[in-house]
């Protein structure tokens, strides 16, 4: 498999460093508020990533993303709204993991606080200090960029242009304007810890870290975020621990692209976005997993309702192929078969979805191309209409082994999981009932009372049709 470097600039072959384990750690939310739509890319990009390392790649993943529960946004939001940080903390960092319920993704192998790992955070600016990569200037603490010969090498950036328009705010006292702030002294209100330098708290870029190498160690296979975190998050993130240990921290570097909105980038402060949460209750979460990876995950994307009811049409298709099959085959059946008892014929068809596997996988072994996997699913889904429309007899059980294969293959994706049609129990017998009454009503040829069975049924959501093999409905 090959995923693109950031650090590198290039496409290179990854392979866990124990060959089997991969130790990933993925930047978190700062719980100050609802995640908007935006920042739900890099979540479901490197969730479907993780995915496909375990079901496709065989390896297990150590899944690390923080929570960022102290910071200059949640300070103002409680000063703006009178309650505690601790308070707005908690409740965002729970609708966080809602969210992550209601997208389908898998739950962190660990989600630490910043909160819960401030001596660690000490420990590391001493020994920042102590190697004179830090130093102290009335009670805060600045990362000394001069003393890191290799800052910039992520983000391609050089130190004299960086200097070009650096600026030092009167309230700091640094050496150098590029220098970053490790340890705030604290102001009257703000949440505050003990430190060898007075009263105070952790700066953003040593929370990354602190948290990443307790449950990774020193070198992590995958560091990721969206790209706005290139610079200067990751840049300062490298020069602490790579400064203080002369290691490698993290082997690739994986950026998703920007959702934009107009051209613009979607963010708060410009009010140009929407709520996560709102979305998703609009259009459904395989409609928002499918919107994004129709798009490469290091491309910018363009958000619009346009592009989320075109995903929401493709969805529809697929989902109606499985839920079709399930009624002429049974969910019970459908949901354990694959197809091994089928004839020649449905052997045949079978045979000839596997190069569509194949090209499946090396469009995810290729950088996650999850725009080509789509398309091998969508051209699986082709076959199996074509064939569906001209099967018959034992042939028709092959149709188990393709929705199992489109199964298999939406899984790292998030979609196309359901089993089951919509209905169970006595629903589905009251269902059935109704339509073999407008089957007789139809015999008798009283079509008036048919259709107006089909037409209300159509109104409470259930479409029937009308096939060779009988009525199926939806």
């Amino acid at each position: 498999m090959k995923l693109y470097n950031t650090l590198t600039r290039d496409q290179q072959e990854f392979v866990p460093q124990d060959g089997k384990t991969v130790r990933m750690y993925v930047c978190g939310p700062t719980v100050y508020d609802h995640l908007h739509i935006g920042n739900v890319r890099p979540v479901i990009v490197f969730d479907t990533l993780r995915k496909y390392f375990q079901r496709f790649q065989g390896w297990d993943v150590i899944y690390v993303q923080n929570v960022t529960d102290v910071d200059d946004k949640l300070i103002n939001r409680s000063i703006e709204t009178g309650e505690p940080v601790s308070e707005i903390a908690a409740r965002y960092t729970q609708s966080y993991f809602n969210l992550l319920t209601e997208l389908g993704v898998e739950t962190p192998s660990h989600s630490p606080r910043a909160t819960q790992f401030i001596p660690g955070m000490i420990d590391l600016i001493k020994g920042l200090i102590d190697k004179g990569l830090a130093y102290e200037a009335d009670g805060d603490i600045y990362y000394r960029v001069s003393g890191f010969s290799e800052y910039g090498k992520l983000s391609g950036r050089k130190l004299d242009d960086l200097r070009v328009g650096a600026r030092i705010a009167a309230s700091e006292k640094k050496e150098n304007p590029l220098d970053f702030t490790l340890w705030k002294k604290s102001k009257p209100g703000e949440p505050k810890w003990d430190s060898p330098w007075g009263e105070g708290r952790p700066g953003w870029h040593t929370e990354c870290v602190v948290l990443s190498r307790h449950y990774l160690g020193a070198t992590l296979d995958i560091h990721a975020g969206g790209n706005d975190l290139i610079f200067p998050h990751h840049e300062n993130e490298i020069a602490q621990a790579e400064g203080l240990t002369g290691k490698t921290f993290a082997r690739f570097w994986l950026h998703s692209g920007m959702l934009m909105f107009h051209g613009q980038k979607m963010s708060k402060s410009l009010g140009n976005f929407a709520y996560a949460h709102d979305v998703i209750e609009e259009f459904g979460t395989e409609t928002v997993r499918y919107f994004y990876l129709s798009r490469h995950y290091r491309k910018p994307l363009d958000y619009s309702t346009e592009g989320l009811e075109a995903a929401r049409v493709a969805i529809t298709r697929i989902q109606t192929l499985i839920d079709e099959v399930t009624s002429e085959l049974g969910a019970s059946e459908l949901a354990t078969g694959t197809g091994s008892d089928t004839n020649e014929q449905g052997r045949g068809f079978l045979a000839s979805l596997q190069p569509l596997r194949e090209r499946y996988m090396a469009e995810m072994d290729s950088d996650m191309n999850t725009v080509g996997a789509i398309a091998a699913i969508q051209d699986i889904v082709s076959e199996t209409n074509r064939f569906r429309a001209s099967a018959t007899g034992d042939a028709r059980l092959a149709l188990q082994g393709a929705i199992s294969l489109i199964r298999e293959l939406g899984y790292p994706l998030g979609l196309f999981q359901k089993t089951e049609s919509t209905s169970k129990g006595i629903e589905d017998d009251l269902i059935r009932l109704l339509i073999d009454l407008r089957n007789e009503l139809r015999e008798k040829k009283e079509f008036a009372l048919s259709d107006s069975i089909r037409d209300r049924l159509a109104k409470l959501g259930i479409t029937l049709k009308d096939t060779a093999q009988g009525t199926i409905w939806t």
